[in-house]
């Protein structure tokens, strides 16, 4: 028996939708447990490319998938891309997507609150998508949130009512922003509600089960450490807590149940939004990275901000979710540049700092302190044992480990499936 939990180490993009569709394989559950349509996932299996958003990426492995009660589902976003998926032949029912009862639900005045948030200039833009999650996770906090249960409730229609109220007075009071209809917003609602309500159940109890059984179950987190809402440059965060702690906060699992945690780490770093970013690059190096790692978000298709890795942001990664291990994204990317810089630790006004910092004043005013080390020019996309990577490559991924104190367990060198190398397996 082993249960794997797969999150990001950086500003999420980092490649965890292959890397949980390849290790999907070796499980019988796979589990998500934070964010919501924020987030994506882009997979190629034989050359077609799928990208989902709020269901598991092991619904193409034909794994029994959750969503669990740490999301927020807009479930029209939701019932799309089940028929998406089932439109390319994806296997989609209530045997094998559940959804936990407990999960929030996002409402149409969350997505307009968002947007009219981000749209009135009265404050910073965060960067968010749009999408009305954060609002949601408010509502989820303040206790005025709709969960799954409550749209089964014969109570739903009142409490809507009431909620949506006390919505359509905030929007009001934004220029020009129309109110929501709430008459449209329950018939909506109840419309999901028929089509979704055999997939909605107590997943806590399905997973407990599962574990007695001796299934193997693989968590999937979405972004990254450092857009999580504690522990990422606050304010330029998600809404959720994207580090491994919350696989069992986000699911109704006990802490015991984890065998192994793997860090997701792009061989290089990029970011989406706002935020401050020390090793990012504004150069030809930089527009490389963009180009060849085709550096586009999968959900907003905003480009991707680029800079060298940071070892410092992994150290942190490392320490916030007690990785096992590390999986290396898109180091084929990397091939043909003539030197490759690994930012291990940063200046600040003329002292040396190691760790991440909190503020964001003192991170935007580090400076990078690079180690560099020779490129490759060879293309490694066809390479499947490590012995036979380029030296200089081996080097680069033994500099990592060592600045990391943590191994290197696969490396990613395509986005299929086929174009992985293994070097521990964590399900063997």
């Amino acid at each position: 028996m082993s249960n794997l939990v797969i999150v990001g180490t950086q500003w999420g993009d980092e490649g965890k939708g292959k890397i949980v569709d390849l290790l999907a394989e070796y499980s019988d559950f796979v589990v998500r447990f934070q964010g919501g349509n924020n987030a994506g996932h882009t997979m190629v299996v034989d050359g077609e490319q799928f990208i989902s958003h709020l269901v598991p990426s092991g619904i193409l492995q034909k794994k029994v998938c959750i969503i669990g009660n740490g999301m927020v589902v807009d479930p029209g976003v939701l019932l799309d891309e089940i028929d998406y998926l089932k439109g390319k032949g994806v296997q989609i029912d209530p045997k094998v997507l559940l959804i936990s009862q407990k999960a929030h639900v996002i409402m149409p005045y969350h997505k307009a609150l968002d947007a009219a948030r981000e749209g009135c200039g009265k404050s910073k833009k965060i960067g968010t998508t749009g999408r009305g999650i954060g609002p949601c996770y408010e509502d989820k906090a303040a206790r005025r949130g709709i969960r799954f249960i409550d749209l089964l409730d014969e109570d739903f229609e009142s409490n809507v009512r009431a909620i949506a109220e006390e919505k359509n007075f905030y929007l009001s009071k934004f220029h020009e922003l129309d109110t929501i209809d709430v008459d449209e917003l329950i018939n909506t609602y109840k419309s999901y509600r028929d089509r979704l309500a055999p997939h909605i159940t107590d997943i806590s109890v399905v997973l407990d089960q599962a574990v007695r059984s001796g299934n193997r179950i693989l968590f999937e987190g979405a972004q990254g450490t450092h857009l999580d809402i504690d522990h990422g440059t606050y304010p330029y965060v998600t809404s959720s807590n994207t580090i491994s702690g919350n696989a069992c906060c986000g699911t109704g699992i006990g802490p015991k149940r984890i065998d192994h945690i793997i860090g997701i780490v792009k061989a290089y770093t990029t970011r989406v939004g706002e935020g401050p970013f020390p090793t990012e690059l504004f150069d030809a190096t930089g527009d490389f990275l963009q180009e060849k790692g085709a550096e586009f978000g999968a959900t907003t298709g905003r480009r991707r901000r680029c800079g060298w890795i940071d070892i410092v942001m992994l150290r942190n990664a490392v320490r916030l979710n007690s990785l096992t291990g590390l999986a290396l994204t898109k180091l084929d990317v990397l091939g043909g540049l003539d030197e490759i810089k690994i930012c291990t630790s940063y200046r600040y006004r003329g002292e040396t700092i190691e760790h991440f910092p909190v503020s964001l004043n003192v991170l935007a005013e580090c400076e990078p302190v690079f180690e560099t080390i020779a490129g490759w020019k060879e293309d490694i996309s066809g390479i499947r044992h490590v012995e036979d990577l380029p030296e200089n490559t081996r080097r680069y991924l033994r500099t990592i480990e060592t600045l990391t104190e943590t191994p290197v367990d696969l490396i990613s060198v395509g986005p299929g499936r086929n174009e992985t190398i293994f070097m521990n397996h964590p399900f063997q």
